[in-house]
């Protein structure tokens, strides 16, 4: 059964600077963030040019319980979730999803990331050699019990326009 979320994930090059920017901060620890936008409104199956877009990244500070393990672990504050969704509605946005970098390993969701996931979800994940992907993370249909299943979206960048200036940029 498709989820209906579609294959392509729009975020803009600023976006994935500051994106970047925040898990690479962290370093050697993983770091972490919050996506926030609008999911892909369309209906099972999406149609081929549907996409989710992401308009801001909510820098998030890695509170894994056990310090020495935050090189391979993370954990977002659950009051962090709550102010980014406060924020993003007063934006008719909501927290699509999940970014977090993996140090020392590739950008593919690990075995714990899968475990500790909350299907369907977002995942962005910056490996150690600064590559970034996308992933669909949905409950396995053929055995309830099993991990997620991960399939990798298209990360688009649209073309940006110049700003004309006069925009409310929420300072």
């Amino acid at each position: 059964m498709d989820s209906g979320w579609p294959a392509r994930l729009l975020v803009d090059s600023h976006q994935l600077t500051v994106l970047r920017a925040v898990l690479t901060a962290a370093a050697p620890q993983e770091g972490c963030a919050l996506l926030l936008g609008e999911p892909n409104r369309a209906r099972a199956p999406a149609p081929a040019d549907a996409a989710s877009r992401i308009h801001a990244i909510w820098p998030c500070l890695n509170v894994w319980s056990r310090p020495e393990q935050r090189h391979e672990r993370f954990a977002i504050d659950p009051r962090e979730q709550l102010l980014a969704q406060k924020w993003g509605r007063l934006r008719r946005w909501q927290v699509l999803g999940t970014a977090h970098s993996h140090p020392g390993s590739e950008a593919i969701p690990s075995t714990t990331d899968r475990a500790w996931a909350f299907p369907p979800a977002l995942m962005l994940i910056l490996g150690a050699s600064g590559e970034l992907r996308a992933w669909w993370l949905e409950e396995p249909q053929a055995a309830p019990r099993a991990l997620p299943t991960a399939r990798e979206l298209d990360l688009v960048t649209p073309d940006v326009r110049p700003s004309r200036g006069g925009e409310d940029l929420g300072e």
